[in-house]
């Protein structure tokens, strides 16, 4: 397993580098994105981000198995989506506040803000083009997990953040 980093650590500030396809096809990438999932499942994340590892790198994990995809969502909900150099925009301007937490900010929850329906563009394991529609809680993980990337935590964000034992 890798070790989850949490706040005050500096590099979770700090926006992760993109990523070639070389790079991501080595098998130090490859052996790195499968500990990145352990590591997400063995915490009982739903996503998690390279910079959480202390890796500033443009990589996270979006772990589908527990998230319910919609008919329009054009990825397989049988395996763990990893997202390389993404970027996502808005396809409605609706938005809804939930609650969320995450694992580098550990025992504290608040509401945030997010986009109930965007486009993602990045790269898969492999190297190949993902062009996809996430909607709902599946959208408001993604935001999420390129938060990370973009050196940005969910408290920045946040209303209402409580803390429990």
């Amino acid at each position: 397993m890798l070790q989850i980093i949490a706040i005050p650590t500096e590099s979770l500030r700090e926006v992760s580098k993109e990523i070639d396809r070389n790079f991501l096809l080595s098998a130090n990438t490859q052996h790195f994105i499968q500990q990145l999932i352990a590591t997400m499942y063995n915490d009982d994340g739903v996503g998690i981000a390279a910079p959480q590892v202390e890796k500033n790198i443009r990589i996270c994990i979006i772990g589908t198995e527990g998230i319910k995809l919609d008919k329009k969502t054009s990825v397989s909900a049988d395996e763990n989506l990893i997202l390389v150099n993404p970027v996502w925009t808005k396809t409605s301007i609706r938005k809804d506040w939930d609650t969320e937490g995450c694992l580098s900010v550990p025992k504290t929850y608040g509401k945030v803000k997010r986009y109930k329906h965007i486009m993602v563009k990045a790269l898969d394991k492999d190297g190949n083009e993902l062009n996809f529609e996430a909607h709902n809680f599946f959208a408001r993980v993604i935001q999420h997990e390129v938060d990370h990337l973009d050196g940005i935590l969910f408290i920045d964000k946040a209303k209402d953040i409580y803390e429990i034992d």
